[in-house]
């Protein structure tokens, strides 16, 4: 007799299992581009009024897009910028622009790629980082 083969009656193989939310990068992101200003802030104390906003603007778009993608805020060990910010203030600055400046992209092509229901949020984290360069400049 051979062995029966066939459908699994409640289809247990038929969807994968879901990957990380694709917020999760975003998460990470903002949380280093908190980290990196409260860093600069502290190691240059005369632009500490212009960075300290924006890495709380950050912080709390970490959060609102932990809270939209349903994960845990990772440590901020976990996401500590390497290395100290620059010894210049000025070198600082275009470190943190640069950065910026690559956030956004990341932003924009997560905003284009979103669901409706996420591209709002995506939209206003976009704007916020466009704002952040002009505040650096």
């Amino acid at each position: 007799m051979a062995p029966l083969t066939g459908c699994d009656p409640f289809d247990r193989d038929a969807e994968p299992a879901p990957g990380p939310d694709p917020l999760a990068p975003l998460v990470n992101e903002a949380l280093a581009l908190a980290a990196a200003y409260r860093e600069a802030a502290a190691a240059h104390p005369t632009l500490a009024g212009r960075l300290t906003p924006i890495a709380e603007a950050h912080a709390a778009h970490a959060a609102e897009l932990a809270r939209v993608a349903r994960i845990a805020l990772p440590s901020a060990t976990a996401t500590a910028p390497p290395g100290a910010p620059a010894a210049d203030p000025d070198t600082a600055l275009a470190a943190l622009r640069e950065r910026e400046t690559t956030a956004r992209q990341t932003a924009t092509r997560a905003c284009a790629e979103a669901p409706a229901e996420r591209a709002a949020l995506l939209a206003s984290v976009t704007a916020a980082r466009a704002t952040h360069l002009e505040v650096l400049r």
